[in-house]
């Protein structure tokens, strides 16, 4: 079977480029030439939902289905019920089952205040600094159960990594449940794919591909930079904070029993500018550099 995959496209009119219709129409031309069975965005879509129903209608009404992943920003300026509802989506986290496989999106974005688990909701987490990206218990338990129950292989999408050294806060949890379902029934998950981070990397751990998914739109920096002329920062506020990428690059899966073929795709920097040409330090905390790319592979697990 085979599906389209992309995340962080950051739809967001006069504050990003990029996250256009057409980066939408590009995605869902690929997908359908492809072949695959349905399209998925790991989070991250638009920052604005309610102000982007529009955008939102274009992706739910491709000519193949589409699915949803929550982001952190997905509910920065909407709340979560009403993104929820304008995403298709029960709640934050389910699964769904196709062709021989199951897919299990997960919802990483809570954070952690005085015992209670607090999902993400119109900004409040942006004075939690350290104290992010948490899977409540009751998610982890729903987890392994929904993987337990499972007659196909498993694969996990979720925001944040399962698999960064600063990825989801109690991942370790998420790794053991896995790893000791695939003890039990080898194969019961293969693969977890996350968006977030802006990073191009594969790693397999205890026979799973981690699969660190990079953006669709550009590489994010804390410290903005003055190489784009200022005509375009004065039409997109936070232009001078990116590293654009020419093309919203993303991934075609194609799974087949334990072999994952992964169709990437490259593309280069806007104006040629990376992060050399600014301040800001070329590795991020887990050692990866940024690329305008999306790598290819083929894999064969055990």
């Amino acid at each position: 079977m085979k599906f389209s995959i992309f995340a962080d496209i950051h739809h967001y009119p006069e504050v990003f480029m990029g996250g256009t219709y057409e980066d939408l129409d590009f995605i869902e031309a690929r997908a359908i030439k492809e072949g695959c069975s349905f399209v998925i965005q790991a989070g991250d879509f638009t920052h604005k939902p309610a102000a982007a129903t529009d955008y939102i209608k274009r992706y739910n009404n491709f000519k193949i289905p589409t699915y949803h992943c929550l982001g952190n920003h997905d509910t920065d300026r909407t709340p979560l019920e009403e993104t929820l509802k304008l995403y298709n989506m029960d709640k934050g986290y389910y699964f769904f089952d196709k062709e021989g496989y199951r897919f299990i999106i997960c919802d990483t974005n809570y954070y952690l205040l005085d015992g209670q688990y607090i999902h993400y909701d119109m900004g409040n987490y942006y004075s939690q600094k350290g104290n992010l990206d948490w899977m409540p218990p009751s998610q982890i338990k729903w987890l392994e159960e929904t993987i337990n129950l499972s007659a196909n292989p498993c694969v996990i999408i979720s925001h944040q990594s399962f698999e960064r050294c600063n990825g989801v806060k109690n991942r370790e949890e998420v790794q053991k449940i896995i790893n000791e379902a695939n003890k039990k029934k080898p194969n019961s998950v293969i693969m977890c794919i996350n968006g977030h981070y802006h990073r191009d990397n594969l790693r397999v751990i205890d026979n799973v591909l981690y699969f660190d998914l990079n953006s669709a739109s550009f590489d994010w920096i804390d410290n903005p930079h003055d190489k784009y002329p200022e005509s375009l920062s004065k039409e997109h506020a936070k232009a001078s904070n990116t590293l654009i990428y020419n093309d919203p690059i993303h991934a075609v899966i194609s799974l087949e029993g334990n072999k994952i073929n992964i169709l990437g795709m490259e593309s280069s920097m806007f104006m040629g500018i990376n992060r050399e040409h600014t301040d800001n330090p070329v590795y991020d905390p887990a050692g990866r550099r940024v690329t305008p790319r999306v790598q290819s592979a083929k894999i064969s697990l055990g």
